[in-house]
């Protein structure tokens, strides 16, 4: 076995090349999977890991080029490390940005009133919505007072006694 060491660490593609590939490919992904169904990103099935997989791979071809040596691999994923820093970054300190990259939660179910328009947007059915609240111990619409569904995807749940403690002013003991 012979290990051509030289190869190994030769830059085979351009530097700038490297980086602008992963620049627009990562963008790409991200405001790709920005962009689509919420409650998608938060569920952890086989069909979700499986795209992210083929995804990947995908990603890879369109990022790599031909690139053979361990340094432009390295320059690649510098790159998609240097994104996603960027991404927090932007959205820690302008509020323009992480309303863009990160999504507010949206309302589902609020004061006794199904939000069916938002449902619709998320493809989740009145169905899968009771499932989730019965997930959370939740037996009946009834019983709370806002549901939403959160940037991850996941669903919260405020009930109706602790919407109510809330609203309620302090009682002093005395």
């Amino acid at each position: 076995m012979n290990v051509e060491w030289r190869e190994l660490f030769t830059l085979t593609v351009p530097p700038l090349e490297m980086v602008v590939r992963g620049t627009v490919v990562y963008l790409a992904i991200f405001f790709l999977l920005r962009f689509t169904f919420k409650r998608e990103t938060g569920a952890t099935s086989i069909t979700n890991l499986l795209v992210l997989v083929l995804l990947a791979d995908a990603a890879q071809n369109a990022m790599a080029g031909e690139y053979r040596s361990v340094s432009d691999g390295l320059i690649l994923v510098a790159t998609i490390v240097f994104w996603s820093i960027a991404m927090d970054f932007a959205a820690y300190y302008w509020p323009w940005a992480r309303r863009l990259i990160h999504p507010r939660p949206l309302l589902l179910y609020d004061h006794g009133r199904i939000l069916h328009h938002n449902l619709r947007r998320e493809l989740l059915t009145v169905e899968e919505l009771e499932y989730e609240l019965r997930l959370r111990g939740v037996h009946s619409l009834q019983e709370v007072e806002t549901v939403y569904m959160e940037p991850n995807g996941q669903i919260s749940v405020v009930p109706k006694e602790q919407a109510n403690a809330v609203d309620a002013p302090e009682r002093q003991v005395p």
